[in-house]
This record gives C-alpha cells, sequence and structure tokens, in this order.
C-alpha cells in the first residue's frame, strides 16, 4: 500500500475554499437560517475547520500509513467526526431542527470527500513524477487489483448521487420552509431563494467535479503517454526498456503482461544475437588466418567505424539510419569486410613486396568473394540484417568517392554509407600499422594523407567526422595495438 507525500500547502487551501463556500451557503444563501448573522455563521465554521485543519495536519505529520495511504477516507471521516460537535452546538444553542442538523453532517462529510479526492489525485500526479524519474524496470504486480474502471464508475456515480441527493434535500426542506412562510412565498422572495439555493449548489458540486475529472484524467493522460513513449523506444530497437507499472489496475496489469513478452522477446533475441556473433566470429577468424592481417587490426578497424558512426548520428542527414541498433550492427559485421580475401592465392595474398598489376587485378577480387560467400550464407539463414550489412560492407569498402575505385566504380553517395566507413577505418589502420613493404606511419601524416583523400578517395562528411575525433582514433590504435 503507497503512503502518499502530505501536501500541507494544498489541504490548507482546500479546507479554507470548503470553509468559506460552507460559512457562505449557511450565512448568505440558505434562506431558513434568518437567526444568525452571516459574521456569526463563519465564525462558527472558521473555528470548526481551524480545529479540523490542526487535527489533520498534526495526525499527517507524524507519518501515519493509514492516513496516508487513502486520503479520501480520512477527510470524509474526520469532517464527519468534526461536523458532530458543530450540529450539537447549533442544536443546544440555537434548537436547530434535525434535518438541518443532518445538513451540517452531510455537508462536512461530502467537502472531506472533495477535498480527500483532489488532495489524493494530487498526491498520485507527484507521485507518478517522482516515480517515473525512479522506477525500477523489475517491478511486478502486486496486492489486490483495483479497477480503474470501477473506481471511474464509483467516483461518477457518488458525484451523480451526492448532486441528486443534496438538491432533493434542498427542494424539500425549501418547501417545508414556504409552507411555513406563505408571506415569503407571496411577494416571490422565496422563490428567489430557493433559486439561489438551487444555483450555489450546483455550482459548487459542478466546480469540485469538474477539478476532480480535471485531474483523474491528467494522470490518466500521464500513465499512458508514459507506456506509449516507452513502446516507441521499443519498436525503435531498446528492448531493454519496460513499460511502467503505476498500479495494479487494468493499465498495470496490461504492463505487465506486455513486458513478460517483451522479457521472452529479448531472451530470444539474446540468443540470435549470439548465434551472429559467434558466426561473425567464425568468418573472421577465418579471413585471419590466412591474411598478413593482424586480429588487431580486425579489433581497431571495427572501433574506428563504431567511432565514426557515433559522431555522424549527430548530422540531421543520418539521424534516421544511424541508430543504435544499427551502429551496433556496423559494429558486430566491420570485422567481415576482408572476408573475401579467403579466396585469394597464397602466392598473392601472402607475397611480402609489390603486387604486379596482374596480382593486383586477382587481389581486387577479394570484395566480390567475400558479398558472393555470404549471399549464400544469407540464403540459408533468409533475410539477415546483419549479413545484409556484412555483405555490403565486403562489396564496397573499396570503393571512392570519386568513382575510381573498385570493383562496381561507384560514385559518391551511391556508395553504402557503411563502405564509406569503412574505407576511411580500413585505409587510416594500413597508414599507421607496419608491414613488410613499409614503416608505420605517425598519426599526423595519416591524417594529411586522409585530408589529401578529401572529395576524391573519401566522403568529406565522413572525413569531418573524423576529424572532429581523430584523438578518440589516437585512443583506439593505443589500447589495440599489434
Amino acid at each position: 500500500m503507497t503512503n502518499y507525500h502530505y501536501n500541507a500547502p494544498l489541504t490548507l487551501k482546500l479546507y479554507i475554499i470548503a470553509g468559506i463556500i460552507f460559512g457562505t451557503y449557511g450565512g448568505r444563501v440558505c434562506p431558513m437560517l434568518e437567526t444568525l448573522s452571516t459574521n456569526e455563521i463563519m465564525l462558527h465554521v472558521g473555528v470548526t475547520y481551524s480545529i479540523l485543519w490542526f487535527f489533520r495536519h498534526l495526525i499527517s505529520n507524524s507519518g501515519n500509513s493509514w492516513c496516508l495511504s487513502n486520503l479520501v477516507r480520512f477527510d470524509v471521516l474526520i469532517g464527519l467526526i468534526f461536523s458532530l460537535p458543530l450540529a450539537i452546538f447549533y442544536n443546544v444553542s440555537y434548537e436547530f431542527p434535525l434535518e438541518s442538523n443532518f445538513k451540517i453532517l452531510f455537508g462536512m462529510a461530502l467537502f472531506g470527500f472533495f477535498s480527500g479526492t483532489i488532495l489524493q489525485l494530487y498526491a498520485k500526479l507527484e507521485y507518478f513524477d517522482h516515480w517515473q524519474d525512479n522506477r525500477d524496470a523489475s517491478v511486478i504486480l502486486s496486492g489486490q487489483r483495483q479497477s480503474m474502471v470501477k473506481q471511474m464508475i464509483m467516483m461518477m456515480s457518488l458525484l451523480l448521487i451526492t448532486l441528486t441527493s443534496m438538491l432533493m434535500m434542498v427542494a424539500l426542506k425549501d418547501i417545508f420552509w414556504l409552507e411555513h412562510n406563505p408571506e415569503r412565498f407571496l411577494d416571490g422572495s422565496g422563490q428567489i431563494s430557493v433559486i439561489k439555493e438551487f444555483i450555489y449548489i450546483t455550482l459548487v458540486l459542478g466546480g469540485y467535479a469538474g477539478a476532480i475529472l480535471v485531474l483523474w484524467t491528467k494522470l490518466m493522460k500521464k500513465i499512458l503517454f508514459s507506456q506509449e513513449r516507452t513502446l516507441i523506444e521499443v519498436t525503435q530497437g531498446e528492448l531493454n526498456k519496460r513499460l511502467p507499472i503505476f498500479e495494479h489496475n487494468e493499465l498495470g496489469s496490461m504492463a505487465s503482461l506486455t513486458n513478460q513478452m517483451l522479457d521472452s522477446l529479448q531472451s530470444s533475441q539474446d540468443e540470435v544475437k549470439t548465434t551472429r556473433d559467434v558466426a561473425i566470429v567464425s568468418l573472421s577468424a577465418l579471413a585471419e588466418s590466412r591474411d598478413n592481417e593482424t586480429g588487431a587490426h580486425i579489433l581497431r578497424t571495427q572501433e574506428y567505424v563504431k567511432a565514426l558512426a557515433i559522431e555522424l548520428s549527430n548530422v540531421d542527414k543520418y539521424k534516421t539510419l544511424l541508430t543504435p541498433n544499427y551502429i551496433e550492427l556496423l559494429y558486430k559485421s566491420a570485422p567481415l569486410h576482408d572476408v573475401g580475401k579467403v579466396g585469394i592465392p597464397d602466392s598473392v595474398l601472402l607475397k611480402p613486396g609489390k603486387l604486379t598489376p596482374e596480382e593486383f587485378e586477382i587481389m581486387k577480387t577479394h570484395p566480390e568473394i567475400g558479398a558472393t560467400a555470404l549471399s549464400m550464407a544469407e540464403k540459408q539463414l533468409g533475410t539477415s540484417t546483419f549479413l545484409q550489412l556484412a555483405k555490403e560492407i565486403s562489396l564496397s569498402h573499396h570503393e571512392k568517392w570519386d568513382g575510381s575505385g573498385y570493383p562496381n566504380q561507384l560514385v559518391g553517395e551511391n556508395i553504402p554509407l557503411s563502405g564509406r566507413l569503412m574505407a576511411l577505418a580500413d585505409v587510416y589502420d594500413a597508414l599507421i600499422s607496419k608491414r613488410v613493404y613499409k614503416e608505420a606511419f605517425s598519426h599526423e601524416k595519416a591524417v594529411s594523407i586522409i585530408l589529401k583523400g578529401k572529395g576524391n578517395h573519401f566522403d568529406p562528411q565522413v572525413v569531418d567526422a573524423f576529424t572532429a575525433i581523430e584523438g578518440r582514433f589516437i585512443e583506439i590504435a593505443a589500447h589495440f595495438q599489434d
């Protein structure tokens, strides 16, 4: 059971409003109370509500869970309790009839219901905002289910019953009063007083009902918007998100069942990801076993690609494509960029010196070899995003922005973004790495070569992203040394 925050300023305001409305009704609206002046009635009601508020303030500050868990019940009860001394006082001192005493009891209990309902809805709104910032994704339903629909029906029924009962009581009372005051009926003042009383009660009850419905609607909108926002995040690939379970009602049950479904879906996806990662590692290890490149080259290039993709995701043009899920796939697929080298003869692949033109033509076939092998795997597995992306990287990472690359001489943005990112990452790592035919270049020299290739070899925006985070490239190269 939730203990809600005690809102002392709001409680005081609601009690002042209730006291003013109740006192105004007795002193200015009700045609029967002619033996008491308005000031006398406002004084009696003011003293009663002051003592009532002081008592409620002490109890609420004590942290009593019974009081703070159901504010409606608490306010109705103390309103009824403190109406008794006021009713007895009027009965003894001013000989109020029984129906007037009953109106005092009913009226203060009614204002307790309205004040408690508003306080509870405000407390729920505050609790929801705090809970949203600190909620635990593992929250499960507990306690007895409270039907939200039944609560709404009960609240509307109570408001209608209250309005009907009050108007019936007023009607019967005013008829009785007019029968015993025929002169007020004849001069027309009695009818005006009755109409004024009906309008006053209707406005007061309507105002409270409207405030309650506004707060209820606001709370429902917050809960539904929170759940909608979480579902949008899930559809965007963030399967670790879970729907908020605020209360044990219809919305809470739906959220709980959805979370169970998401748990099952995430478990299945984790299994698929594990299978994918194993396949990628196996294939990249196969390529590495036949190549002069080291395992560190594979690790560095995938980190470079990820860093470039994250930087480019801040550009409006690429925000839609470079989602966290896509960047993760890009990172996982990058090690397969040279998988096609398994099909290159050892005499060419492992040659320690510079390749002849004929040998280089053979080497240039490795992107297509890799893409063909991955296409065959894709046919066996069916449509697979990671294999499609790996095939795309393998086939296009040697294309150049000006169309002078291979194997298909693609130009500009006809080259897939994944290939453009891989092209820069691959060249940078080749430049800073030692080979049998060259010494390792410094970072500064590698940067100058890449800058010269801006707009001809490399996508200008990818180069801009590289220069913005070149410090990150230095860190990656230092961390994953050969």
